[in-house]
């Protein structure tokens, strides 16, 4: 894709129009046109001020850059990179502390990068093919060998797995999360806009040897992060979402026996 076909892309995803990014960029609409017709080269500057007044991802912002002929401007680095270290170690310590209920860090694929001891109580009677490393979380969510079974509101459960992952996919069509949707999708039942909720979310409702848990969620990002690899990270927390729930978890051994 050549850099005016990328912008134009991106710009039309996000829902911006010509005049509305030339105010963010503090540039012009005619500007902006010439650019998307290729009739006027951007300089690095203008594509990196494109790029942030789109709001886009890290990733996409280098993916720009590299269109137009330029260098990325953020690093990528590997999870383990000693650079990481104080991520990691958050990671680390948000996790922990959380217990006992469970949470887990996903990339932007799904595939899972850590989780504390309390993920078992997701995993009980998870077939093992899907535990396998790369874990993909949003599959075990929805496949039939996966929690699916245990999930007693799935018809409401899996469209906000699936409704996510289809915003998510939007950034990058047909690539990896589109196939994932699409084959989660087949396994999902037909959708059911119920009442079993909890007034400001939709709780999980799960099956386990602790008894019928409820649970809501709350994901967090790095906001701040200068590097693709941290910025495209999220942590994923399970919370109760009633007394029984709270208790029933407190009261889990550790190990899950």
């Amino acid at each position: 894709m050549d850099f005016p076909e990328a912008l134009r892309t991106r710009r039309t995803r996000m829902q911006v129009s010509q005049l509305e990014l030339a105010l963010r960029a503090g540039t012009t609409q005619r500007h902006v046109s010439f650019i998307e017709s290729g009739r006027s080269v951007p300089g690095r500057g203008m594509v990196v001020r494109l790029a942030e007044s789109l709001e886009l991802p890290l990733r996409d912002r280098n993916d720009l850059l590299l269109a137009a002929g330029f260098a990325p401007a953020y690093p990528e680095s590997p999870l383990n990179d000693p650079g990481l270290a104080p991520v990691r170690a958050a990671l680390g310590h948000i996790l922990d502390g959380h217990l006992p209920y469970p949470a887990i860090v996903v990339d932007r694929h799904g595939d899972l990068v850590a989780a504390n001891d309390a993920f078992e109580v997701l995993t009980e009677g998870v077939a093992a093919h899907l535990l396998a490393p790369p874990v993909n979380v949003y599959r075990v969510a929805l496949h039939p060998d996966g929690m699916a079974p245990r999930v007693r509101n799935l018809a409401q459960w899996a469209y906000h797995i699936l409704d996510r992952l289809e915003r998510q996919a939007r950034r990058d069509p047909g690539g990896r999360l589109a196939a994932l949707h699409a084959e989660l999708a087949a396994h999902a039942p037909a959708r059911d806009i119920g009442t079993d909720q909890l007034g400001f979310a939709v709780p999980l409702r799960l099956r386990s040897r602790c008894g019928e848990l409820r649970l809501m969620t709350t994901v967090t990002t790095f906001a701040t992060a200068e590097d693709v690899t941290l910025a495209e990270l999220k942590l994923e927390a399970f919370l109760p979402a009633d007394e029984p729930t709270a208790a029933a978890l407190a009261a889990r051994p550790p190990d899950g026996a």
